[in-house]
């Protein structure tokens, strides 16, 4: 009982010198230990590591899930060690409204059978968006959650021991300088000089072991950039197959859209400038409006005769076919992904399109789904 008295006692007188100094520094009454400038430099960095860390996490939490209820719930889920809840993407939840409303107001008649159509794709895409969200919260989010969880914690728990062990050495130093002008005044004996001067050693040797160890952990702040960067790569990765992935899907539904008999085609968009890019994710991120099949003849047209097409006096070019297309009819070629053809233009073609020849085949091909070659 006695010795927890003690050390209760010891405790507040410590913490009362730290106090006490610290109150004296903001006042300018007491010389202050300054860190080095390479010291200096390594806190402000952890400083700002942590902060655009938290930044970016809110904002990236905010991209994945927009509504800040759903937030909520899910971190109180995760401070409760429980498992999320799965939620059912709004694409999903659209896509179940029109194939209700399909079901309700007639599967077979035009304005059905597109309500359907639509709501597989849009189920598709709610499917996608749910993988990424996934694979962005693993390879993304949990990272940046470690960093301001786990080694913050700790560098901030070291930095407060620092700043105490400062204080601690600071004090020393004032009580020195308090016990050697007495000691000239010879109100005190030596040996208060002599003890202040040890205790002066042990400050200054516990204050330099701990500036060790932390500056070792802030150091460790590249490593911690390094991890970040890697996760960032993972995180755009991501997010490139997912907008490929809705790409593809919207391509084939508006393939799909402008076959059905009666439906109805608006204006095409105006075209798109050729494609000049030299990847698949280049090209997807472009997203060119692909013009129904049923519009692809302007009026007055005739169809193509494959058998009297040559190619231009511009001459020809190689092209890398980006995704399996399946033809419409005898008057386009139908591609597979990753095969070279040869394409060409025609005089007053739609430049949504392109001649294509493979060996003895022709065909009309959408410009869409090929990367020009130099």
């Amino acid at each position: 009982m006695d010795f927890n008295m003690k050390k209760l006692a010891s405790d507040a007188g410590i913490f009362f010198t730290r106090a006490v100094q610290f109150t004296e520094e903001k006042f300018g009454q007491a010389e202050k230990t300054e860190l080095d400038a390479h010291f200096e430099n390594l806190l402000a960095r952890a400083d700002s590591t942590k902060n655009w860390t938290e930044r970016i996490l809110r904002q990236t939490e905010v991209l994945l899930q927009p509504n800040p209820s759903a937030r909520v719930e899910e971190f109180l889920y995760e401070k409760l060690d429980r498992k999320v809840p799965s939620r059912v993407t709004n694409g999903e939840l659209l896509a179940q409204y029109m194939a209700e409303a399909a079901s309700e107001l007639g599967p077979t008649t035009p304005y059905g059978t597109t309500l359907v159509k639509v709501s597989e794709a849009e189920k598709r895409l709610g499917a996608a968006e749910r993988d990424f969200i996934h694979a962005a919260s693993v390879s993304f989010l949990t990272p940046l959650r470690n960093f301001l969880e786990g080694d913050w914690k700790t560098i901030s728990k070291e930095r407060r021991l620092l700043q105490n062990r400062r204080l601690d050495l600071d004090a020393c130093k004032a009580r020195l300088k308090k016990a050697k002008a007495a000691e000239a005044k010879a109100s005190l004996w030596n040996d208060e000089v002599d003890k202040a001067e040890q205790e002066l050693r042990v400050a200054q040797t516990e204050f330099d072991r701990q500036a060790e160890v932390t500056r070792l952990l802030l150091e460790g702040i590249s490593s911690t950039h390094v991890n970040h960067l890697r996760c960032l790569h993972e995180f755009v990765k991501s997010q490139t197959t997912y907008y490929a992935q809705c790409y593809r899907h919207m391509l084939d539904l508006q393939k799909q859209l402008g076959r059905f008999p009666g439906t109805f085609v608006g204006t095409p968009e105006p075209a798109s400038p050729p494609l000049s890019s030299t990847s698949p994710t280049t090209a997807a991120a472009t997203m060119p409006v692909v013009p129904a099949v049923a519009s692809l003849a302007p009026p007055g047209e005739a169809a193509l005769c494959l058998e009297e097409v040559a190619p231009s006096t511009s001459g020809t070019r190689k092209a890398r076919v980006l995704y399996d297309y399946e033809a419409a009819d005898s008057s386009e070629l139908a591609l597979l992904a990753d095969e070279l053809i040869t394409v060409y233009s025609l005089p007053g073609m739609d430049p949504d399109w392109l001649i294509g020849e493979r060996g003895n085949k022709k065909g009309k091909v959408p410009v869409t789904y090929l990367e020009l070659l130099s």
